[in-house]
C-alpha cells in the first residue's frame, strides 16, 4: 500500500507540474499585435463612396485605427502631396498622374491596381434632351461639361469622342466627375461623361446613358504608399485590405470593376 501511496503521489505531482508549466508559457505568449493610429488617404473624387464605406469596414475590424479621407482630381491629390500635404496613400484614377508621382520620387513600393471603371452618360432624369449616344452631345441646344484633360475622366471622354469621331465643345472643364455630375443634377448642364460608378452613386437624381463598347474606355485605378508617410503599418494595411476578397467585394457591390 505505501508504494501504490507513493506512486500515486508522484503522478499527481508531475500532473500538477505539467499544469503549471502549461499556464507559464500561455502567460508569456506576445498579445496579437493591434493596429493603431490614423492615416490620410488621398483619393480620386470617383471612389468617394465606395472608400467611404470602405474605411467605415477597415475602421470596424481595426478599432485603434482612424482613416481620413481627401477627396479631389487625380491631378490635384498629386500636386497636393508634392507640395507637402500630409499624405499616407494615394488612390488613383489613373496610371499617367501616379506614374508622376513615382518618378518625382514621393512613393514607395509598388503601386497596385485595385479597380476598374468604364464611362457612361449622365443626363436629367427622363432624358430631355434624348441623348442616346456620344454623336447626340453634339446636337445643337445640348448644354456639355466635361472635366479638365489632366482629370483621368475628362481624358477618357476625349478619348472616346475621338474613338466615335465626335466633336463637341463643352460649356465647362470640371476638376473632378463630381462636379460634372452635380452641374447635372442642378440643371446647368444637359450632359457629361462621367464613369458608371458617378451614375450609380448619384441614384434618381440621374440617369445614365451606355456608351457603346467600341467607344468606351476602361479606368484603371492604382493605389500606393506615400514615401513620406507616418503610418506605414496601417497604410499598407488598409491597401492589403482594400486588395483582399472582402474589399473586392465592397468595390464591386458599387459598380466598380474587379482588378483583374
Amino acid at each position: 500500500m505505501r508504494v501504490f501511496r507513493i506512486a500515486v503521489l508522484s503522478v499527481a505531482g508531475a500532473l500538477l507540474a505539467a499544469c503549471g508549466t502549461s499556464g507559464g508559457t500561455a502567460s508569456t505568449s506576445p498579445p496579437a499585435t493591434r493596429l493603431s493610429g490614423s492615416i490620410a488617404v488621398f483619393a480620386a473624387a470617383s471612389l468617394t463612396d465606395v472608400f467611404n464605406a470602405l474605411g467605415s469596414a477597415f475602421q470596424a475590424v481595426n478599432p485603434g485605427v482612424t482613416v481620413k479621407f481627401n477627396y479631389a482630381g487625380t491631378p490635384t491629390l498629386v500636386t497636393q502631396i508634392e507640395q507637402g500635404a500630409p499624405a499616407d496613400v494615394l488612390a488613383s484614377a489613373d496610371t499617367t498622374n501616379m506614374d508622376r508621382l513615382k518618378a518625382d520620387g514621393f512613393t514607395t513600393g509598388t503601386p497596385q491596381v485595385f479597380a476598374h471603371n468604364k464611362l457612361e452618360i449622365v443626363v436629367a432624369p427622363g432624358n430631355p434632351k434624348a441623348i442616346n449616344s456620344l454623336a447626340d452631345l453634339a446636337k445643337p441646344g445640348v448644354i456639355y461639361v466635361t472635366e479638365a484633360p489632366t482629370v483621368p475622366a475628362g481624358k477618357y471622354s476625349l478619348q472616346a469622342l475621338k474613338a466615335a469621331g465626335v466633336t463637341v465643345t463643352p460649356k465647362s472643364l470640371e476638376t473632378d466627375v463630381k462636379s460634372a455630375v452635380s452641374k447635372v443634377e442642378l440643371g446647368e448642364a444637359d450632359a457629361s461623361i462621367v464613369y458608371t460608378t458617378d451614375v450609380k452613386a448619384a441614384g434618381s437624381k440621374v440617369q445614365g446613358v451606355p456608351i457603346a463598347d467600341a467607344y468606351n474606355v476602361v479606368a484603371t485605378y492604382p493605389m500606393v504608399a506615400v514615401k513620406a508617410s507616418t503610418s506605414v503599418t496601417v497604410g499598407s494595411a488598409f491597401i492589403a485590405y482594400v486588395l483582399s476578397p472582402v474589399g473586392q467585394a465592397k468595390l464591386q457591390a458599387f459598380g466598380f470593376l474587379p482588378a483583374s
